[in-house]
């Protein structure tokens, strides 16, 4: 079976309880997440093969963070020991017209003091056809994102599909980097690039195509979209599939969202889902990504059923709550055929 490897910090996640505010009760509730360990539970939930590496204490709170793993099935055989902490975010739930506010606490955490030459990268990717990271690795710190590089130089090395989600989080930019700059050369390793549009526009520095939907029938500007797309394409030439997901947050409980995909050659397009009675939308790009990637590996030469796949798997995740999406293929495929 081929096999996946992905890179990042897990994070543990705190929120309360009924929709209330990060202010009210001293309760918290707490769940293990963080953007590359969603997408490796997606993909172990669908029956791949993956390998998730990450640096987490040796301490009470990394074991717990691998326990939470090793239950979906993770190979971890490399994760790293050392640092001091576990990174955090504190996530206050989105309600009726509110919008859902998010406090990170990653600083000095063990992925945050990441470091070049901690993971031997050759023996990790030897027996790997695909590597995954994304943009939030690289907002960290100058030693993260620089041991991101190391990563993703060795893969592209190594022949390695290389996927890349954006991953944009303005919050964490913090040591200096500029992040255009940065987010732009982690995409020009990339075989694979998926961002939202607001992310891409961070990349390209050029303004975003409106998708404003208030139901499923809504008329998307599809040669606008294409003609960006194409720019975006001359950007990262070597770039094989380029991928945007467009969501119009209508309420806090009702969405729409759709995708379009980019292969060089051609545009391809899908539904519009109209999302109602949203139970957690923590997650759902990355829930996006792990789709096109397992698409990728079972439906290689069929770029409408990979885009496809993908937006009913994100689709699915806003009725997962916690940040794993734990959706199976059988459901995946089901909502496609509705």
């Amino acid at each position: 079976m081929k096999k996946i490897v992905t890179f990042g910090e897990i994070l543990f996640r705190l929120s309360k309880s009924g929709y209330r505010r990060l202010s009210q009760t001293s309760l918290f509730n707490g769940n293990f997440g963080g953007s590359e360990a969603n997408v490796a539970v997606s993909l172990s939930t669908l029956g791949d093969n993956v390998e998730y590496v990450t640096r987490v204490p040796d301490n009470q709170m990394g074991r717990a963070a691998i326990l939470a793993l090793q239950q979906y099935g993770i190979g971890l055989n490399h994760v790293c020991l050392g640092g001091d902490r576990i990174g955090e975010y504190y996530f206050e739930e989105a309600a009726a017209m509110r919008n859902s506010c998010v406090v990170y606490d990653r600083n000095n955490s063990s992925f945050y003091s990441m470091e070049p030459g901690m993971i031997d990268w050759h023996n990790v990717l030897k027996d790997a056809d695909a590597f995954h990271c994304s943009g939030i690795t690289c907002s960290l710190s100058q030693s993260a994102a620089d041991a991101t590089f190391e990563a993703v130089e060795t893969a592209k090395e190594m022949g390695l599909t290389v996927v890349c989600d954006i991953n944009y989080r303005k919050n964490l930019w913090k040591y200096g980097a500029d992040a255009h700059e940065t987010l732009h050369r982690l995409c020009s390793y990339s075989d694979i690039i998926f961002g939202d549009q607001g992310e891409w526009e961070v990349v390209t520095g050029r303004k975003r195509v409106p998708f404003e939907a208030l139901d499923s029938n809504y008329a998307v500007d599809y040669p606008a979209f294409e003609n960006y797309l194409k720019m975006i394409h001359s950007e990262f030439p070597n770039c094989k599939h380029i991928v945007m997901a467009m969501r119009n947050q209508i309420t806090s409980s009702h969405h729409t969202l759709t995708g379009l995909l980019y292969t060089g050659e051609k545009m391809y397009k899908t539904k519009i889902y109209d999302i109602q009675d949203i139970v957690d939308p923590m997650g759902v790009g990355d829930a996006f990504v792990a789709g096109f990637i397992h698409a990728r590996l079972h439906y290689a030469d069929d770029n409408q059923k990979c885009l496809d796949y993908s937006l009913a798997a994100s689709t699915l995740k806003n009725s997962v709550s916690g940040d794993f999406n734990l959706s199976t293929d059988d459901e995946i495929q089901n909502l496609m055929l509705q």
